[in-house]
């Protein structure tokens, strides 16, 4: 069930991708800001209680419906399944971003490329070169691979019913909202520490096991290589991860200074190997179909191995 559960899911979701902005964005702050109200005081505290107030009671509501479900049919339980998972996961969450990146920087247009990871990224990217914005792009699309798709499969692996997609989605959206989009306004004060501890701590395990799995269908020895010998020197570690991972295992150039919002950015230097362009771009895009049939194949491995106890 849990195989054919994912499968269909991201099936639905290739065919009709979700408006993630309406029904699962707009929702999910609306219930941060229900807690901001009655916890935040500013305190790490108070912070920590709402997260387990609302990861506790999400995964435990999810966990009950589909026990309840299964008893009354397990074929309910299994379309409540497909339902968590596509509400959670999925490729196309950004992939019009990168898609539509590629074809502009393949058509030669650099100001619609230059625009569009601009709207990505939420920053300005006006003066950056057409190498630059494919290298941006790739690795916005690595970690989003890793947060959209991997990482919520392993907890939905983990944990009983769709629990586990719900909780890793549930503390990736408090690490952005609470622990980076407002832990800079004075007076939300320090209510997203325990948010961005906490997701740390749940992502360590799925990150580690994404960026092994990138050097295994990629480049092997220069993926495992750039692993050890770049992923520190990010400022994000997990982030630094995927992108020595993924630009060893593809064998591209990733990191390294950018033009943002008129400015020169340093960044160390992630990967290895070429300059980034367009054919990278679907280099990448290649990286993580294959990252996935692993992660499906892995699971169907396992499921046989059950049935034969």
């Amino acid at each position: 069930m849990t195989l054919f559960s994912l499968i269909v899911a991201l099936l639905i979701e290739q065919l009709r991708p979700l408006p993630v902005a309406r029904f699962v964005q707009a929702p999910l702050r609306a219930f941060a800001r229900f807690l901001e109200d009655r916890f935040n005081d500013g305190e790490a505290r108070h912070g920590a209680v709402a997260w387990w107030v609302a990861i506790l009671s999400a995964c435990f509501a999810s966990a009950l419906i589909y026990f309840v479900l299964w008893h009354l049919h397990p074929a309910f339980a299994l379309i409540f399944n497909i339902l968590v998972l596509y509400l959670t996961t999925g490729f196309r969450q950004v992939s019009h971003f990168f898609t539509d990146i590629q074809l502009a920087l393949q058509m030669g247009e650099l100001a619609r490329a230059r625009q569009l990871i601009g709207e990505w990224r939420g920053r300005s990217h006006e003066d950056s070169s057409s190498s630059e914005v494919a290298r941006l792009a790739i690795e916005e699309a690595l970690v989003a691979a890793h947060r959209n798709v991997f990482g919520v499969i392993l907890w939905f692996i983990v944990l009983p019913g769709p629990s586990g997609a719900v909780l890793y989605r549930l503390a990736r959206f408090f690490d952005d909202e609470w622990g980076v989009r407002l832990a800079g306004r004075p007076d939300f004060g320090n209510f997203g520490s325990f948010a961005k501890k906490a997701f740390f701590a749940l992502d360590w395990i799925p990150v580690r096991l994404t960026a092994a799995a990138f050097s295994i269908v990629g480049d092997f020895e220069d993926g495992v290589y750039c692993w050890r010998a770049q992923a520190s020197q990010w400022k994000d570690k997990a982030s630094g991860i995927l992108l020595a991972s993924g630009g060893g295992a593809l064998g591209v150039k990733l990191g390294m200074p950018i033009f943002e919002s008129g400015e020169v950015v340093e960044r160390p230097e992630m990967g290895v190997g070429d300059e980034a362009d367009a054919d990278f771009m679907q280099s990448t895009i290649g990286l993580v179909w294959r990252t996935l049939v692993l992660a499906f194949m892995l699971l169907a491995l396992f499921g046989v191995a059950g049935w034969g106890r």
